[in-house]
Protein backbone atom coordinates (compact mmCIF):
# COMPACT_ATOMS: atom_id res chain seq x y z
CA UNK A 1 0.00 0.00 0.00
CA UNK A 2 1.32 3.12 -0.93
CA UNK A 3 1.62 6.07 0.87
CA UNK A 4 -0.07 9.78 -0.04
CA UNK A 5 3.75 11.03 -1.07
CA UNK A 6 4.98 7.87 -2.74
CA UNK A 7 2.16 8.16 -5.28
CA UNK A 8 2.28 11.67 -5.66
CA UNK A 9 6.10 10.96 -6.63
CA UNK A 10 4.75 8.06 -9.42
CA UNK A 11 2.72 10.51 -10.98
CA UNK A 12 3.29 10.79 -15.26
CA UNK A 13 4.87 14.43 -14.36
CA UNK A 14 5.45 15.18 -18.30
CA UNK A 15 1.78 15.02 -18.50
CA UNK A 16 1.03 16.94 -15.38
CA UNK A 17 3.27 20.03 -17.38
CA UNK A 18 1.52 19.62 -19.98
CA UNK A 19 -1.65 20.42 -18.17
CA UNK A 20 -0.25 23.11 -16.23
CA UNK A 21 1.20 24.84 -19.42
CA UNK A 22 -2.46 24.50 -21.49
CA UNK A 23 -4.36 25.71 -18.25
CA UNK A 24 -1.18 28.62 -17.83
CA UNK A 25 -1.96 29.60 -20.94
CA UNK A 26 -5.58 29.97 -20.92
CA UNK A 27 -5.62 31.71 -17.70
CA UNK A 28 -3.27 34.58 -19.71
CA UNK A 29 -6.36 34.26 -22.31
CA UNK A 30 -8.77 34.98 -20.07
CA UNK A 31 -7.29 37.63 -18.14
CA UNK A 32 -6.36 39.62 -21.52
CA UNK A 33 -10.35 39.27 -22.30
CA UNK A 34 -10.89 40.09 -18.57
CA UNK A 35 -9.15 43.20 -18.84
CA UNK A 36 -11.06 44.04 -22.10
CA UNK A 37 -14.64 44.32 -20.26
CA UNK A 38 -13.42 47.63 -18.05
CA UNK A 39 -13.94 47.32 -14.71
CA UNK A 40 -12.99 45.07 -11.99
CA UNK A 41 -12.07 41.87 -12.74
CA UNK A 42 -14.06 38.62 -12.18
CA UNK A 43 -13.55 36.27 -14.82
CA UNK A 44 -10.13 35.67 -14.23
CA UNK A 45 -10.56 35.56 -10.24
CA UNK A 46 -13.10 32.84 -10.27
CA UNK A 47 -11.13 30.42 -13.17
CA UNK A 48 -8.30 30.72 -10.93
CA UNK A 49 -10.51 29.73 -8.31
CA UNK A 50 -11.88 26.66 -10.28
CA UNK A 51 -8.08 25.80 -10.54
CA UNK A 52 -7.20 25.62 -6.96
CA UNK A 53 -10.50 23.50 -6.46
CA UNK A 54 -9.38 21.28 -9.41
CA UNK A 55 -5.89 20.73 -8.34
CA UNK A 56 -6.68 19.28 -5.04
CA UNK A 57 -9.29 17.23 -7.06
CA UNK A 58 -6.46 16.27 -8.88
CA UNK A 59 -4.05 15.41 -6.22
CA UNK A 60 -6.65 13.48 -3.95
CA UNK A 61 -8.01 11.89 -7.23
CA UNK A 62 -4.15 10.92 -8.32
CA UNK A 63 -4.04 9.39 -4.56
CA UNK A 64 -6.88 7.13 -4.48
CA UNK A 65 -6.67 3.17 -5.57
CA UNK A 66 -8.07 2.02 -8.78
CA UNK A 67 -10.15 0.09 -7.05
CA UNK A 68 -12.29 3.00 -5.88
CA UNK A 69 -13.31 3.93 -8.97
CA UNK A 70 -14.04 0.16 -10.76
CA UNK A 71 -15.70 0.16 -8.04
CA UNK A 72 -18.02 2.85 -7.79
CA UNK A 73 -18.94 3.22 -11.43
CA UNK A 74 -22.35 2.53 -10.94
CA UNK A 75 -22.87 4.91 -8.45
CA UNK A 76 -21.19 7.55 -10.32
CA UNK A 77 -23.43 7.05 -13.23
CA UNK A 78 -26.64 7.37 -10.75
CA UNK A 79 -25.10 10.64 -9.06
CA UNK A 80 -24.53 11.94 -12.79
CA UNK A 81 -28.08 10.63 -13.79
CA UNK A 82 -29.77 12.15 -10.98
CA UNK A 83 -28.29 15.71 -11.57
CA UNK A 84 -29.11 15.52 -15.21
CA UNK A 85 -33.02 15.27 -14.17
CA UNK A 86 -32.56 17.87 -11.14
CA UNK A 87 -31.15 20.39 -13.38
CA UNK A 88 -33.83 20.58 -15.86
CA UNK A 89 -36.39 21.02 -12.73
CA UNK A 90 -34.52 23.45 -10.42
CA UNK A 91 -31.78 24.60 -13.25
CA UNK A 92 -31.03 27.98 -13.79
CA UNK A 93 -31.27 29.11 -17.56
CA UNK A 94 -28.74 31.05 -19.52
CA UNK A 95 -28.55 31.51 -23.51
CA UNK A 96 -31.88 29.32 -23.57
CA UNK A 97 -29.95 26.50 -22.28
CA UNK A 98 -31.22 25.07 -18.68
CA UNK A 99 -28.03 23.39 -17.34
CA UNK A 100 -26.67 25.18 -14.12
CA UNK A 101 -27.05 24.93 -10.77
CA UNK A 102 -25.96 28.49 -9.50
CA UNK A 103 -25.14 28.36 -5.09
CA UNK A 104 -23.98 30.96 -3.18
CA UNK A 105 -22.55 32.76 -6.26
CA UNK A 106 -21.36 30.21 -7.83
CA UNK A 107 -22.23 27.92 -10.50
CA UNK A 108 -21.87 24.08 -11.37
CA UNK A 109 -22.52 22.56 -14.68
CA UNK A 110 -23.83 18.39 -14.11
CA UNK A 111 -23.39 17.64 -17.77
CA UNK A 112 -19.60 18.13 -16.99
CA UNK A 113 -19.58 15.75 -14.20
CA UNK A 114 -21.83 13.49 -16.51
CA UNK A 115 -18.73 12.86 -18.90
CA UNK A 116 -16.75 11.69 -16.16
CA UNK A 117 -19.07 9.43 -15.25
CA UNK A 118 -20.28 7.95 -18.35
CA UNK A 119 -16.57 7.44 -19.08
CA UNK A 120 -16.23 5.42 -16.09
CA UNK A 121 -19.33 3.46 -15.99
CA UNK A 122 -18.37 2.35 -19.86
CA UNK A 123 -14.70 1.29 -18.82
CA UNK A 124 -16.71 -0.80 -16.03
CA UNK A 125 -18.80 -2.13 -18.48
CA UNK A 126 -16.23 -2.70 -20.81
CA UNK A 127 -14.28 -4.65 -17.70
CA UNK A 128 -17.30 -6.41 -17.12
CA UNK A 129 -17.96 -7.78 -20.85
CA UNK A 130 -14.17 -9.67 -20.52
CA UNK A 131 -12.85 -8.53 -24.12
CA UNK A 132 -16.81 -10.07 -26.08
CA UNK A 133 -16.59 -6.27 -27.40
CA UNK A 134 -18.31 -8.36 -30.45
CA UNK A 135 -21.64 -8.92 -29.37
CA UNK A 136 -24.46 -7.09 -30.07
CA UNK A 137 -25.33 -7.52 -26.88
CA UNK A 138 -22.90 -5.17 -25.19
CA UNK A 139 -23.35 -2.54 -28.07
CA UNK A 140 -26.80 -2.76 -27.12
CA UNK A 141 -26.38 -1.98 -23.19
CA UNK A 142 -23.67 0.30 -23.55
CA UNK A 143 -25.94 2.45 -26.55
CA UNK A 144 -28.52 2.12 -23.92
CA UNK A 145 -27.14 3.78 -20.94
CA UNK A 146 -25.47 6.53 -23.02
CA UNK A 147 -28.56 7.21 -25.31
CA UNK A 148 -30.17 8.07 -21.70
CA UNK A 149 -27.42 11.18 -20.75
CA UNK A 150 -27.76 12.02 -24.05
CA UNK A 151 -31.63 12.09 -24.18
CA UNK A 152 -31.16 14.00 -21.10
CA UNK A 153 -28.64 16.90 -22.04
CA UNK A 154 -30.88 17.14 -25.21
CA UNK A 155 -33.55 18.50 -23.32
CA UNK A 156 -31.84 21.40 -21.79
CA UNK A 157 -31.04 21.73 -24.86
CA UNK A 158 -27.09 21.33 -25.27
CA UNK A 159 -26.08 19.73 -28.62
CA UNK A 160 -22.24 20.30 -28.02
CA UNK A 161 -21.76 18.14 -24.50
CA UNK A 162 -24.91 15.55 -26.35
CA UNK A 163 -21.98 15.09 -29.19
CA UNK A 164 -19.68 14.86 -27.08
CA UNK A 165 -20.74 12.08 -24.81
CA UNK A 166 -21.70 9.80 -27.87
CA UNK A 167 -18.60 10.59 -29.33
CA UNK A 168 -16.91 8.92 -26.34
CA UNK A 169 -19.17 5.99 -26.77
CA UNK A 170 -18.61 5.90 -30.68
CA UNK A 171 -15.30 6.12 -29.71
CA UNK A 172 -14.73 3.46 -27.53
CA UNK A 173 -16.67 0.86 -28.97
CA UNK A 174 -14.44 1.40 -32.28
CA UNK A 175 -11.05 1.26 -30.22
CA UNK A 176 -12.39 -2.00 -28.33
CA UNK A 177 -12.84 -4.14 -31.78
CA UNK A 178 -17.01 -3.92 -31.88
CA UNK A 179 -17.64 -5.27 -35.66
CA UNK A 180 -17.92 -2.87 -38.55
CA UNK A 181 -20.89 -3.58 -39.07
CA UNK A 182 -22.49 -2.30 -35.89
CA UNK A 183 -20.50 1.03 -36.80
CA UNK A 184 -21.91 1.75 -39.38
CA UNK A 185 -25.45 0.68 -38.20
CA UNK A 186 -24.51 3.02 -35.74
CA UNK A 187 -23.16 6.36 -37.94
CA UNK A 188 -26.71 5.28 -39.68
CA UNK A 189 -28.55 5.67 -36.26
CA UNK A 190 -27.13 8.96 -35.57
CA UNK A 191 -27.97 10.30 -38.85
CA UNK A 192 -31.55 9.24 -38.63
CA UNK A 193 -31.64 10.45 -34.77
CA UNK A 194 -30.25 14.19 -36.55
CA UNK A 195 -33.14 14.17 -39.20
CA UNK A 196 -35.24 13.87 -36.55
CA UNK A 197 -33.99 16.31 -34.27
CA UNK A 198 -33.54 19.09 -37.20
CA UNK A 199 -37.55 18.68 -37.54
CA UNK A 200 -38.95 17.80 -33.85
CA UNK A 201 -35.77 18.48 -30.98
CA UNK A 202 -33.54 21.45 -32.11
CA UNK A 203 -34.11 25.15 -31.25
CA UNK A 204 -33.87 27.56 -34.02
CA UNK A 205 -30.63 28.94 -32.90
CA UNK A 206 -29.11 25.60 -33.11
CA UNK A 207 -30.44 25.26 -36.61
CA UNK A 208 -29.41 28.56 -37.36
CA UNK A 209 -25.73 27.17 -36.26
CA UNK A 210 -26.14 24.58 -38.88
CA UNK A 211 -27.21 26.93 -41.93
CA UNK A 212 -24.54 29.40 -40.75
CA UNK A 213 -21.19 27.00 -41.48
CA UNK A 214 -22.82 25.98 -44.58
CA UNK A 215 -22.04 29.52 -45.77
CA UNK A 216 -21.04 31.45 -42.44
CA UNK A 217 -20.72 34.68 -44.91
CA UNK A 218 -24.38 34.88 -45.83
CA UNK A 219 -25.30 35.48 -42.62
CA UNK A 220 -22.32 37.53 -41.78
CA UNK A 221 -24.47 40.26 -39.87
CA UNK A 222 -26.48 38.43 -37.23
CA UNK A 223 -26.34 34.70 -37.14
CA UNK A 224 -22.92 33.72 -38.81
CA UNK A 225 -21.20 37.08 -37.07
CA UNK A 226 -19.35 35.04 -34.62
CA UNK A 227 -17.43 32.63 -37.31
CA UNK A 228 -16.73 35.54 -39.48
CA UNK A 229 -15.23 37.57 -36.90
CA UNK A 230 -13.48 34.45 -35.30
CA UNK A 231 -11.85 34.02 -38.77
CA UNK A 232 -10.78 37.79 -39.05
CA UNK A 233 -9.16 37.32 -35.73
CA UNK A 234 -7.17 34.38 -36.38
CA UNK A 235 -5.89 35.78 -39.51
CA UNK A 236 -5.09 39.20 -38.35
CA UNK A 237 -2.59 37.42 -35.62
CA UNK A 238 -0.37 36.24 -38.63
CA UNK A 239 3.10 34.69 -37.57
CA UNK A 240 3.54 36.05 -34.11
CA UNK A 241 0.40 38.25 -33.10
CA UNK A 242 -0.75 41.23 -31.88
CA UNK A 243 0.55 40.64 -29.10
CA UNK A 244 -1.43 39.78 -25.32
CA UNK A 245 -4.16 42.22 -24.59
CA UNK A 246 -3.75 43.95 -27.99
CA UNK A 247 -5.96 41.83 -30.47
CA UNK A 248 -8.47 44.02 -31.31
CA UNK A 249 -11.07 41.92 -32.45
CA UNK A 250 -11.26 40.42 -28.67
CA UNK A 251 -10.38 43.91 -27.19
CA UNK A 252 -12.87 45.66 -28.75
CA UNK A 253 -15.73 42.89 -28.39
CA UNK A 254 -15.83 42.20 -31.83
CA UNK A 255 -15.32 38.49 -30.99
CA UNK A 256 -18.53 37.26 -28.68
CA UNK A 257 -17.96 34.95 -26.41
CA UNK A 258 -13.94 35.52 -26.80
CA UNK A 259 -13.34 33.90 -23.19
CA UNK A 260 -15.26 30.12 -23.81
CA UNK A 261 -16.62 29.27 -27.43
CA UNK A 262 -13.85 31.78 -29.13
CA UNK A 263 -10.84 31.26 -26.72
CA UNK A 264 -8.51 29.52 -29.58
CA UNK A 265 -9.35 32.55 -31.77
CA UNK A 266 -8.34 35.38 -28.61
CA UNK A 267 -5.39 32.73 -28.60
CA UNK A 268 -4.64 32.89 -32.66
CA UNK A 269 -4.53 36.82 -33.06
CA UNK A 270 -2.82 38.00 -29.83
CA UNK A 271 -0.21 35.37 -29.96
CA UNK A 272 -0.27 34.29 -33.74
CA UNK A 273 0.74 31.22 -35.59
CA UNK A 274 3.41 30.33 -33.57
CA UNK A 275 1.19 30.65 -30.39
CA UNK A 276 -1.86 28.42 -31.80
CA UNK A 277 1.08 26.07 -33.11
CA UNK A 278 2.25 26.07 -29.50
CA UNK A 279 -1.26 25.12 -28.08
CA UNK A 280 -1.81 22.13 -30.70
CA UNK A 281 1.79 20.78 -29.93
CA UNK A 282 0.84 20.93 -26.25
CA UNK A 283 -2.65 18.63 -27.10
CA UNK A 284 -0.78 16.13 -29.08
CA UNK A 285 1.68 15.90 -26.31
CA UNK A 286 -0.69 15.55 -23.96
CA UNK A 287 -2.77 12.71 -25.88
CA UNK A 288 0.30 10.99 -26.25
CA UNK A 289 0.95 10.74 -22.84
CA UNK A 290 -2.60 9.20 -21.82
CA UNK A 291 -2.51 6.75 -24.90
CA UNK A 292 0.70 5.94 -23.44
CA UNK A 293 -0.83 5.04 -20.32
CA UNK A 294 -3.33 2.86 -21.57
CA UNK A 295 -1.05 0.86 -23.78
CA UNK A 296 0.82 -0.05 -20.53
CA UNK A 297 -2.30 -0.31 -18.30
CA UNK A 298 -3.00 -4.09 -16.91
CA UNK A 299 -6.59 -4.57 -17.20
CA UNK A 300 -9.31 -3.10 -19.60
CA UNK A 301 -11.35 -0.82 -17.08
CA UNK A 302 -7.77 1.18 -16.37
CA UNK A 303 -6.84 0.66 -20.19
CA UNK A 304 -10.62 1.81 -21.36
CA UNK A 305 -10.74 4.54 -19.23
CA UNK A 306 -7.90 7.01 -19.92
CA UNK A 307 -8.65 5.99 -23.52
CA UNK A 308 -12.14 7.54 -23.23
CA UNK A 309 -10.27 10.65 -20.82
CA UNK A 310 -7.69 11.01 -24.47
CA UNK A 311 -11.14 10.01 -27.00
CA UNK A 312 -13.40 12.80 -25.42
CA UNK A 313 -10.83 15.54 -25.23
CA UNK A 314 -9.63 15.19 -28.66
CA UNK A 315 -13.02 15.51 -29.69
CA UNK A 316 -13.52 19.03 -27.90
CA UNK A 317 -10.08 20.42 -29.24
CA UNK A 318 -11.31 18.85 -32.93
CA UNK A 319 -14.92 20.12 -32.42
CA UNK A 320 -13.55 23.64 -30.96
CA UNK A 321 -10.98 24.57 -33.15
CA UNK A 322 -13.31 23.32 -36.10
CA UNK A 323 -16.16 26.01 -35.30
CA UNK A 324 -13.82 28.61 -34.67
CA UNK A 325 -11.73 28.35 -37.70
CA UNK A 326 -15.18 27.65 -39.90
CA UNK A 327 -14.46 24.13 -40.70
CA UNK A 328 -17.09 22.90 -38.52
CA UNK A 329 -20.77 24.00 -36.99
CA UNK A 330 -20.31 26.13 -33.56
CA UNK A 331 -21.67 23.93 -31.33
CA UNK A 332 -20.95 25.65 -27.95
CA UNK A 333 -17.79 23.07 -27.14
CA UNK A 334 -15.28 24.97 -24.82
CA UNK A 335 -11.65 24.22 -25.44
CA UNK A 336 -10.40 22.00 -22.93
CA UNK A 337 -8.23 23.38 -19.81
CA UNK A 338 -7.92 26.87 -21.67
CA UNK A 339 -11.69 28.23 -22.28
CA UNK A 340 -13.36 30.15 -19.28
CA UNK A 341 -15.40 27.30 -17.14
CA UNK A 342 -15.24 26.62 -13.14
CA UNK A 343 -17.14 23.38 -14.13
CA UNK A 344 -15.27 22.00 -17.32
CA UNK A 345 -11.81 22.82 -15.93
CA UNK A 346 -12.63 21.08 -12.52
CA UNK A 347 -13.91 18.21 -13.81
CA UNK A 348 -11.09 18.00 -16.71
CA UNK A 349 -8.56 17.97 -13.52
CA UNK A 350 -10.23 15.54 -11.97
CA UNK A 351 -9.98 13.20 -14.69
CA UNK A 352 -6.17 13.71 -15.65
CA UNK A 353 -6.16 12.95 -11.81
CA UNK A 354 -7.53 9.81 -11.84
CA UNK A 355 -5.57 8.80 -15.06
CA UNK A 356 -2.58 9.18 -12.98
CA UNK A 357 -3.81 6.66 -10.43
CA UNK A 358 -4.25 4.59 -13.29
CA UNK A 359 -0.70 5.50 -14.48
CA UNK A 360 0.46 4.74 -10.41
CA UNK A 361 -1.31 1.09 -10.75
CA UNK A 362 0.55 0.66 -14.06
CA UNK A 363 4.06 1.30 -13.51
CA UNK A 364 5.77 2.45 -10.18
CA UNK A 365 7.94 4.30 -11.94
CA UNK A 366 5.61 6.16 -14.62
CA UNK A 367 6.57 9.30 -13.08
CA UNK A 368 10.17 9.28 -13.92
CA UNK A 369 9.55 8.13 -17.54
CA UNK A 370 9.77 9.64 -20.98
Amino acid sequence: MFTFRQRIFQFDWLLLSVVFVLTAVGLAAIYSVDLSRGGPLSLFPTQVTALLIGLVALLVAGSTHITVYQSSAKIAYIVGFLLLIAVLIFGQSIRGTTGWFRVAGFSFQPVEFAKVSLILFLASWIHRYNRRFRSWQFLVSTGFFTLVYMGLVMLQPDLGSALILGSVWVGLLALAGTKKRYLLGMIGLVALAGTAGWFFLFEDYQKDRLRTFVNPEAYASNEGYNVVQSIIAIGAGRLTGRGLGFGSQSQLHFLPEAQTDFIFSVIGEELGFIGALILLTLYILLLWRLIRIALLCKNDFAAFFVLGVAVMISVQVFINIGGTTGLLPVTGVTLPFVSYGGSSLIMNLLLIGIAQSMAVATNRNSGFEL
